[in-house]
Order: structure tokens, then sequence, then C-alpha cells
């Protein structure tokens, strides 16, 4: 199957307001993308860190689709490939995936501050959410650094009962209400939020960005060495690596070749804390 790239519109639209959404993108193969999530958290114990989730505070597994042969080929479906290219070019780079169970109200917060460079992320919702039962909520534009607006949020939206009377809830902003099968997809500087909802939502997420000039490879180690906190000493999970062809290898290789420092961070990381951080 040949990728579908999006559209001049949706290209301009992206790029106006720092996401898309399309309804109904992965129906065909949301049955066993719920199967392999759930078997997934099982094999590693049914929750964060081996523990059940506890439906009390969010539990998130790093690597995630690395860790599942079936779910690694996400990133070899052409609809993935379309989007991820369309907006990152083609020689994109793949930078992780985290399974989440959620709980409680996910407060207004960006994914980073990327100025120089573009990351996205795409993201699988796995049970039907409303505005008022957890979907995600963006605010358009909010992507934009350096823009007055857009600066100005950054600054003060954590404050919004302080500085405008309104609780993060009632902030003006668009409610990206989904059904399993549904994807969204925004740009990491993006501000966005979730609220109410079921203490067991499930979520995973894959990570991209374009790929780095050489000039700028210092800043993509430091991205990577972030990974330290969960303990990983590889940017991927095994089954991510272990079954890439040509053209997986593409969109992981410049990632592979820059991760060697992980390991010794992630090692320091081990001594001074109890446990990986949840997210």
């Amino acid at each position: 199957m040949t990728p579908t790239r999006l559209t001049d519109q949706q290209l301009a639209f992206f790029d106006t307001f720092g996401y898309l959404s399309f309804p109904g993108l992965m129906a065909d193969r949301i049955d066993e993308i719920l199967h392999d999530f759930e078997a997934l958290w099982d094999s590693r114990g049914g929750g964060h860190n081996g523990r059940p989730h506890d439906a009390k505070a969010r539990s998130c597994l790093v690597q995630f689709i690395d860790l599942h042969e079936r779910l690694s080929t996400l990133l070899d479906d052409p609809r993935i490939i379309g989007i991820a290219g369309s907006l990152l070019g083609d020689d994109f780079n793949y930078m992780g995936s985290d399974g989440n169970y959620y709980a409680g109200d996910t407060g207004w917060h960006s994914d980073g501050q990327h100025p120089e460079q573009l990351h996205i992320k795409i993201a699988f919702y796995l049970d039907p959410l409303t505005r008022d039962t957890g979907c995600l909520r963006v605010i358009p534009g909010s992507h934009r650094i350096g823009d007055r607006y857009a600066d100005g949020l950054q600054q003060q939206v954590r404050k919004s009962q302080e500085v405008w009377g309104l609780d993060g809830r009632d902030l003006p902003a668009v409610a990206l209400e989904t059904q399993p099968g549904d994807l969204v997809c925004f740009n990491h500087n993006t501000k966005h939020a979730a609220f109410g909802g079921s203490p067991r939502r499930r979520m995973f997420t894959m990570n991209l960005c374009q790929r780095y000039p050489e000039g700028r490879l210092e800043a993509l180690q430091k991205y990577l060495g972030g990974g330290a906190r969960f303990w990983v000493e590889r940017a991927y999970g095994e089954a991510m690596i272990r079954n890439a062809g040509p053209e997986r290898m593409r969109h992981l290789e410049q990632v592979l070749a820059n991760d060697g420092h992980l390991a010794e961070l992630s090692y320091k990381a081990r001594e001074t804390m109890a446990e990986p951080s949840r997210g």
C-alpha cells in the first residue's frame, strides 16, 4: 500500500493550528491493537513497573509499541508513514512510544518546546471519549513559539484561575472527541489537556520528529538522554529493532547512532532514584 500524503489543506491547518484529527483511520486494525495493548500490559505485570494500575494516578510503560512485534509494525503502516512523511519529511525519525492508563485530569501543558525542530505526537485513544469523559483538548495556535499569543499561554496557562478567573476545564479550546480507531496528531509545542473520565483511560502514542541536521546532533543526544529516568539503556525496545526492515531502519538509524550515552545515564539514574518516574 502506498503511503497516503496529507493534502495541502491539511498541511496548512496543522501549520496554523498545531493539530489534526483522523476519525476512523485505523478502524481496520483496532481489534488487534486493543488485544495487543492489553496483552503487553499483562506481560509487564498488569501495570506500572510491574504493579497493577491503581486507578489513582497515571500508569506509564515506555518503549511501548517497541516491546511488541505486531505493535511495532505500526511504524510500517502506510497511514502512519503518510502522516509523518508529509509533516516531517520522508527521512523522519521515530522517537519512541509510551502506553498509558490515565486517571483523573491532565492539566494544560506542552510535550516540549521545540523552536528549531518539529516534533509531533500521534495518539491512539482506545476508549470512547467525549469532552466530559477525558478526551484530548487542544488550544489552537498555541504551538507557535515566539508568537505573543503562544508565549503568553506558556507563561500563564497553569495559572488560569488566578489570571483569567477560569478553571482549566473552562478555557477556550477544541475538544477532540474520539472513538477507538481514530487518530489524533499534534505538534509537541501545542497546549493540550484532558478533564473528567474513567480512571482507566487507555491510550498510547508514537513520537516522531524531523531528522536532525548534523550541526544539531548534540541537541538530539540531549533529548534522548531524557529516557534515562525510565532506566532504559537504548532508545528503542528489542522488538522494534529485531524486526526492522530497510524502510523502518530509515526512521531508526539516526537515533541508534546517537543513543550510546543512554546506558551510562540510566545506570546513574538507578543509583539515585528508587524507581522510574511514571511520566
